[in-house]
């Protein structure tokens, strides 16, 4: 297939793009800049230029490819709902360009989305979270009900030893304040995946997908933060606190929500469906205790 990668130059879009080419698809990359553009074709792809915001050149690279896996996501949290909302519209654009061609689209979500408290989320619960990533998965409602065979990725805290989701803003703000903390008992948990686990179930998911699906890129169900607290005050060689709910926003800023959240979800169906095992690749842990953010 020739497969059009939006965020192809990103953490997790780069390997998406390796893995497509070495299991023979073509690829073709969206870049926003040279720098992007010279790394695409570095690694044997082709380079389309565009942003999220232009949406033409969605259109455009959807319309010239046999499936879209979307990856691209501003992650400015300060302006998280803004960054929401353009996602939502480059979905809609996407879309369009798809409709009614049979053409897989894999558009990417959270686990978070969907809040089930005191059990595993599944693929089966719908987002009813207050995240305002919830907007990726209403979009991806809507092109499906306009005729595009659209399936949904959510993620977990993607990693390696370079980058963590959201545990690389967790590992700045124990840097910036000189401990490594977490909420309360510390007992919320996270689910967790590698990043080249993650990169193989979207093949999985482009090749073998159907319309509608959710997929849980989830590797451990659940992390807990006292955990991940821990391992970052290895790493930095700082005191690890318990802080109050009350003083999570003041603590970790913009972060403070997720902070406390207890989001653990499991992936028992999308390895039943897609035949996914992701079982080679190190623990959330693990890459942090041998991450180079704190090198030096």
């Amino acid at each position: 297939m020739r497969v059009f990668v939006t965020g192809a130059t990103g953490f997790i879009g780069s390997a998406v793009v390796q893995e497509l080419i070495d299991a023979g698809h073509q690829v073709l990359g969206m870049a926003r800049s040279d720098t992007g553009a010279q790394a695409l074709t570095a690694a044997g792809a082709q380079v389309h230029r565009g942003d999220l915001e232009d949406l033409e050149s969605l259109r455009s690279g959807a319309v010239m490819s046999d499936g879209v896996i979307h990856t691209a996501f501003n992650h400015d949290f300060s302006k998280f709902a803004a960054n929401c909302e353009t996602d939502r519209r480059a979905i809609q654009a996407l879309g369009s360009a798809l409709a009614g061609s049979d053409r897989p689209l894999i558009v990417t979500s959270g686990t978070g989305v969907a809040h089930t408290p005191g059990r595993l989320t599944t693929e089966e619960d719908a987002p009813n979270s207050p995240i305002p990533r919830i907007a990726s998965e209403e979009a991806a409602a809507l092109v499906e009900a306009q005729g595009v065979r659209v399936s949904v990725m959510r993620l977990p805290q993607v990693h390696d030893p370079v980058k963590q989701g959201l545990v690389t803003y967790l590992i700045a703000v124990a840097r910036e304040k000189g401990v490594s903390a977490y909420v309360g008992d510390g007992l919320n948990r996270w689910p967790a995946a590698h990043r080249l686990d993650a990169a193989h179930l979207y093949r999985l998911a482009l090749e073998k997908g159907t319309s509608g699906a959710r997929y849980h890129a989830v590797a451990e169900e659940g992390v807990p933060l006292r955990d991940i607290a821990e391992a970052i005050g290895r790493g930095l060689k700082t005191p690890v606190v318990a802080i109050s709910p009350e003083e999570a926003a003041g603590h970790f800023g913009w972060l403070g929500f997720f902070a406390g959240f207890d989001c653990p979800a499991s992936s028992a169906l999308t390895q039943e469906r897609l035949g996914w095992r992701p079982t080679l690749k190190p623990g959330l842990i693990s890459d942090l205790d041998h991450a180079r953010y704190f090198e030096g």
